[in-house]
């Protein structure tokens, strides 16, 4: 299972051929509408949104890429993955009130609340669990409904989409759910450390479509810095920030984060990232946005203010200096991430299979792994202990 398609995006077939996979079944899942939205903006990246009608009434999947038909296969697997991962009759039959072999929930990171509720207790009464399987020690075991399926309302936190992914195989989605999750961890490591100092000088990247992005914000006058965010699993993961000096609107003060085995992939991922996040806040500008609301309250000058550290940087790193991990083949490429994930301290690397219908879809599940980048109410008790790690490393 090589990788043949990986200029901008890492799989095992051009974007052409998944979209004639896909397309038919787009209608089936509730899919009435597909439109590129990125002339709202000024830059001219490709991206789309995908109007399904799912369980909470008519939802819109975003997509991105460097040219408009990995755009709009990105937001099509996206409406996909959040298809699969609705709790439909037939996983209820899935579900189980006594599992034989659970993973120890205080390894999921929940709430305080939550953590001071447990003590020493290992479970709650009332869960529903259902089986995954454990990649790194190759045994099945039970995770939480609610860390799995979403929407979902159970007992531990809120669910939530983190992990959710698709691929034109098994191995393909759960290698692009285990980067989604690592991304995310970095990134709220980063957060919590405030560890967002280290800028990426590209000069020395060799794939062209890098600088032919930077060109694009540049063009635009839209300043653009990307930052390291790599934890200590040493999975390259960029984040991009770009700041709106012409509009001065806040709410387009965004940011996009990449996690990939290849450090110029998880580049472009953060960049087209950044213009898919600004096509976001100015399509839903005239809809019910409540970040938009929220910061054009607050103000540009202000926003970018409480957020300086991230447009400030102390060191500097060349992208030709960051470890390249990709090994062009998926089981290989599997292989990596989870000995990365064991030289980090992680011991296990879970996915459910979500899979309704054509589709590969999974949820992938790394125990210990932060999630503040997306729920503030969950830190994990090892946090600060991984953080002063990081910062002996540096």
């Amino acid at each position: 299972m090589d990788i043949l398609y990986k200029l901008d995006n890492y799989r095992v077939c051009h974007p052409r051929e998944t979209w004639d996979r896909i397309y038919p079944i787009l209608s089936e899942i509730g899919v009435r509408g597909i439109e590129r939205i990125d002339h709202l903006d000024r830059l001219g990246i490709p991206v789309y949104a995908v109007e399904r009608i799912g369980e909470e009434g008519i939802v819109y999947h975003l997509g991105k890429g460097t040219t408009d038909i990995q755009a709009k296969v990105s937001g099509s697997m996206e409406a996909i993955e959040r298809y699969s991962a609705e709790l439909k009759e037939e996983d209820r039959k899935r579900l189980k009130e006594k599992p034989e072999n659970p993973v120890d929930i205080r390894e999921l990171v929940l709430p305080l609340d939550i953590y001071r509720y447990l003590g020493e207790r290992k479970s709650i009464r009332g869960i529903q669990w259902i089986e995954g399987f454990d990649v790194i020690n190759e045994c099945t075991l039970e995770v939480p409904a609610e860390g799995v399926f979403h929407p979902y309302r159970g007992k531990l936190f809120r669910s939530n989409t983190n992990g959710i992914a698709s691929g034109n195989n098994l191995y393909e989605a759960i290698l692009h759910g285990a980067l989604e999750v690592i991304e995310r961890d970095a990134w709220s490591i980063a957060e919590l450390s405030g560890n967002t100092y280290r800028r990426i000088e590209i000069e020395g990247a060799k794939n062209p479509l890098i600088h032919e992005l930077l060109e694009r914000f540049e063009s635009a006058n839209i300043n653009v810095i990307l930052k390291d965010l790599t934890s200590e699993v040493g999975i390259p993961t960029v984040g991009a920030v770009c700041d709106e000096e012409v509009w001065k609107d806040p709410a387009l003060l965004c940011i996009g984060v990449g996690c990939h085995l290849h450090p110029e992939i998880a580049v472009i991922r953060a960049l087209t990232e950044v213009a898919q996040s600004r096509s976001t806040q100015l399509h839903s500008r005239g809809k019910s946005s409540l970040r938009g609301d929220i910061v054009r309250r607050i103000g540009y000058e202000r926003m970018k203010r409480i957020h300086r550290r991230w447009y400030e940087y102390r060191e500097v790193i060349g992208i030709e200096d960051m470890e390249n991990c990709a090994r062009y083949n998926l089981r290989r490429d599997l292989k990596t991430v989870e000995e990365k994930l064991i030289e980090g301290g992680f011991d296990k690397l879970i996915y459910v299979d979500l899979k309704k219908g054509e589709v590969d879809t999974v949820r992938v599940i790394i125990p210990k792994m932060e999630v503040y980048s997306m729920d503030r109410d969950r830190i994990s008790p090892w946090a600060k202990e991984r953080i002063r790690k990081i910062r002996s490393i540096r």
